[in-house]
C-alpha cells in the first residue's frame, strides 16, 4: 500500500460532520466514495480532527492507502473530479510515510473561529460566521481568554457526551483579534492546543461573547473554571463559525508542495 497525506478544505453546512454515519452525508464518508472510484474497494480514511456538523475545514489533514503509486497531483485532480457538486476540495496531496498518521501524529491543532458583528443580516457570509448584533469588548475578552490558556481541568467547557478519558487539556493559544472588514467587524478567535475536547471550542467562544457583550466579567470565566461542572459554562456558540483552519506535524507533510 501507498500512503498519502491530503490537505482538504470543506463548507460544513451541507455535512453531519467528519465521521462517517450509515445513510447520512459526511466528509469522510463523501472522500471515501471518490477514492473508490478511483479503487473500487471499502477506504478508511483517518482524519486530524473529527470536526461537528456544521464546522468548516480550511486546513483539515488525513491520510489514505492506495493499492496503486499515484503521482499526488494526479491523485488529488482526479478525487476533485469525483467529489464534484460537494462543498469539499483535496488543496494538497503528498506521498507520507507508512508511519504517518493524521490523527495521532499530530502535534497541534489550529481552530478559527469567526463572530460578525453587525445588526444587517449577514449575506455573503451566511453559514460562515456567527453574527451578533452589538459591538465587543475586545480587551475584556482577551482577559478572560488569558485565563484560560495553560494546564488545567476544562469539565465546565466540555460537552457531556464527550467522550475523552480526562478533562485536563493543555491550551497553548486562545488570541482574539479584531478585523475591519467591508461586511462589519469581525473578531478572529485563535485557538491552538494538541488536542481538544468536544465542544471545547464553541464553548469557550460562547463565553467570551458573553464577557464581549458586558453580561459576564473575566473574574465570571475563572469561576466558571474553578467549578468544574458543565451547568457553570456559558451558552455554546453555533458551529458556523468555527474552522479547523491547520494542523502541525514533527515533519509538515506538505512541505515540498
Amino acid at each position: 500500500m501507498n500512503r498519502y497525506a491530503l490537505k482538504i478544505e470543506y463548507h460544513g453546512a451541507p455535512f453531519v460532520g467528519w465521521q462517517r454515519q450509515i445513510g447520512l452525508t459526511s466528509v469522510q464518508g463523501t472522500i471515501e466514495a471518490a477514492l473508490a472510484k478511483l479503487e473500487p474497494r471499502e477506504h478508511n480514511i483517518a482524519a486530524a480532527g473529527r470536526t461537528d456538523a456544521g464546522v468548516h475545514g480550511l486546513g483539515q489533514v488525513a491520510h489514505c492507502d492506495m493499492t496503486r503509486d499515484w503521482e499526488p497531483f494526479r491523485l488529488s485532480e482526479a478525487l476533485n473530479y469525483h467529489l464534484k457538486p460537494h462543498p469539499v476540495a483535496v488543496t494538497a496531496c503528498a506521498p507520507a510515510p507508512p508511519e504517518f498518521h493524521a490523527r495521532f501524529s499530530a502535534q497541534e491543532r489550529q481552530y478559527l473561529f469567526r463572530v460578525l458583528s453587525r445588526r444587517a443580516p449577514a449575506t455573503h457570509q451566511a453559514g460562515l460566521v456567527w453574527q451578533v448584533k452589538q459591538p465587543l469588548n475586545i480587551h475584556a475578552m482577551q482577559e478572560a481568554a488569558d485565563i484560560l490558556v495553560g494546564k488545567h481541568d476544562f469539565t465546565t467547557f466540555r460537552s457531556t457526551i464527550c467522550q475523552a478519558q480526562t478533562p485536563v487539556k493543555t491550551l497553548d493559544r486562545l488570541q482574539i483579534t479584531r478585523v475591519e472588514t467591508e461586511g462589519g467587524i469581525e473578531y478572529h478567535f485563535d485557538v491552538r492546543a494538541r488536542s481538544f475536547l468536544h465542544n471545547q471550542v464553541r464553548s469557550f467562544v460562547g463565553t467570551l461573547e458573553r464577557v464581549g457583550a458586558g453580561s459576564w466579567t473575566p473574574q465570571d470565566v475563572e469561576r466558571a473554571l474553578q467549578a468544574r461542572t458543565r451547568a457553570a459554562c456559558g451558552p455554546v456558540s453555533p458551529p458556523e463559525g468555527l474552522y479547523l483552519a491547520h494542523v502541525v506535524y514533527p515533519v509538515d507533510p506538505f512541505a515540498a508542495d
